[in-house]
């Protein structure tokens, strides 16, 4: 199993994440244009990384025959449910420059909270999902010829 987009997918969202905390150090009413603009398209990265996951990694993790990836991989599924919901819910209520001018505080407080527990589940998964994944791919690959 390749999970090379998804690790691909992990540096621009992480990247992105970089940014936006660079911005807010700036100064979050000066750039709140360039905050809404990158919230828009980290979203995007996101929403096709989340929908590649579910159309694809955990289905074949599922399917895999190996119990260690299953379990795995559904607990994963499962944990990620309430922090894509909550950026979700972020990425909706600071997509315009308007918003973010007009709440700086409500802005950083949210980015804090939500970035940081997706910005953490990212880094658990570098290092404690892909690498089993990894481990278990020629296995995997022997398993389906």
């Amino acid at each position: 199993m390749n999970i090379d987009r998804f690790k691909h997918d992990h540096e621009r969202i992480l990247e992105g994440i970089a940014a936006l905390r660079a911005l807010s150090h700036d100064g979050i009413a000066e750039n709140a244009a360039e905050i809404a603009r990158r919230i828009v398209a980290m979203s995007s990265v996101i929403k096709l990384h989340l929908s590649a996951e579910d159309r694809v990694l955990y289905p074949e993790l599922q399917a895999s025959g190996n119990r260690t990836l299953a379990m795995l991989g559904w607990q994963f599924q499962q944990e990620m449910n309430s922090i894509a919901a909550a950026y979700v819910e972020f990425a909706r209520r600071w997509n315009t420059p308007e918003r973010v001018h007009g709440d700086p505080a409500g802005f950083r407080l949210d980015a804090n909270r939500v970035l940081k527990a997706v910005h953490e589940r990212m880094q658990r998964e570098n290092r404690d999902f892909y690498p089993v994944i990894e481990r278990h791919a020629g296995p995997l690959r022997q398993q389906a010829a």
